[in-house]
């Protein structure tokens, strides 16, 4: 089965070797018929502390981390490979 990825932005990087990452999704309620925004906070591995609160991110989904952490931040490297 694949691993998921996601894009986001940064939130907090205040932890060591972790950001908070904002996903957003959008999606046709199936009521309503209309557009509806939502989003998720997800807490990514970040292992040399690079991305900054504002950044844009992709992450992938790994083994667990830590308790909350189940996600790692793809670095520019690891895309173009």
């Amino acid at each position: 089965m694949p691993k998921r990825i996601l894009q986001g932005r940064v939130t907090s990087d205040k932890n060591e070797q972790t950001v908070t990452v904002l996903v957003e999704r959008r999606f046709k309620h199936p009521v309503l018929h209309k557009i509806v925004r939502s989003s998720k906070k997800y807490r990514a591995h970040d292992e040399s502390n690079q991305f900054k609160v504002g950044d844009e991110v992709r992450i992938v989904e790994c083994a667990p981390i830590s308790k909350t952490k189940r996600w790692t931040v793809l670095t520019d490297d690891a895309v173009s490979a």
